[in-house]
């Protein structure tokens, strides 16, 4: 049993296993350093349960590190480091070599060439926030592990935006997917999540977390919204692109949709649900 409250979430504890960081936390029959490992597909699925058709809790893409404590049946058990989300991804997707990231995807998604001519069947579609390792260039494209990415779609990895509004505008329209994170399919706070890192602000998974630990929180009675700001439900994000408009990706029109706050606010206030708060990502321009 745990000797206090940790979140399942960000706590890599099961009744058999638990990280052997969490010793003096967790009771545990075993614990494990566990071994890093990196991402080594497109996309991976982060699963709550080791099983294909289990929730989906997130996603994970090319080039990212994860932690396996447990391994099994095609599966294994994982801690993310990007956010430390824990859960069950499978296996065959996970590489034991690391290699150093040098780049990461700018585009909202692009594909990987086996030759550097865009005629040539893609291999493979990385999307915004993939992490990939480029040594040289070739004309327009940077070689990646002997395949092509072109190079207009990526920037260096400590290259950022400087407001996460545009990048969360370029999900317009893309349809909801709870748990995911690509412009295939994501969900209200992976929408949030993926404008923050390509902005190079820490930004946990989900919505709940965010609202407790994302830039200031804002008092509604005496401050005024703004362009980045965040706003929060029970379960639920949107993000400010105006003092008026909201962006957030919502099982209401099962797309990211950019609409006026107030009535975007009255239609979830109708299904029982107030703002429970906000918060102030950037410095007001």
């Amino acid at each position: 049993m745990t000797r206090t409250t940790l979140d399942p979430r960000r706590h890599a504890f099961r009744a058999d296993l638990a990280a052997s960081s969490l010793r003096d936390r967790v009771d545990a029959p075993r614990y494990t350093q566990g071994e890093q490992r990196q991402v080594a597909q497109a996309v991976l699925p982060l699963r709550k349960e080791p099983r294909f058709d289990a929730r989906l809790e997130s996603e994970v893409l090319l080039g990212e590190l994860v932690t396996v404590f447990d391994e099994g049946e095609g599966w294994a058990w994982v801690q993310l480091a990007r956010d430390n989300h824990v859960g069950y991804m499978p296996s065959d997707g996970l590489s034991r070599i690391i290699v150093e990231p040098t780049h990461r995807i700018a585009a909202l998604r692009t594909y990987v060439f086996p030759a550097p001519d865009v005629k040539s069947p893609p291999l493979a579609l990385l999307s915004l926030n993939a992490k990939i390792a480029s040594e040289r260039s070739e004309g327009k494209f940077l070689v990646v592990d002997g395949a092509y990415v072109y190079a207009a779609h990526t920037r260096a990895l400590g290259e950022h935006v400087a407001d996460p509004v545009e990048i969360a505008l370029g999900f317009l329209y893309a349809p909801y997917l709870w748990g995911g994170r690509t412009s295939v399919g994501l969900d209200c706070s992976g929408l949030v999540q993926l404008a923050c890192e390509a902005a190079g602000i820490a930004c946990p998974r989900d919505a709940d977390m965010q609202a407790e630990e994302l830039g200031l929180p804002l008092d509604l009675s005496s401050e005024k919204l703004s362009r980045d700001d965040l706003v929060f439900w029970d379960g639920h994000v949107g993000m400010m692109t105006s003092p008026d408009r909201l962006l957030h990706a919502n099982a209401f029109h099962m797309a990211v949709v950019e609409e006026p706050f107030v009535e975007a606010k009255d239609r979830i206030a109708a299904s029982g649900l107030e703002i429970i708060g906000a918060r102030r990502l950037l410095p007001r321009r």
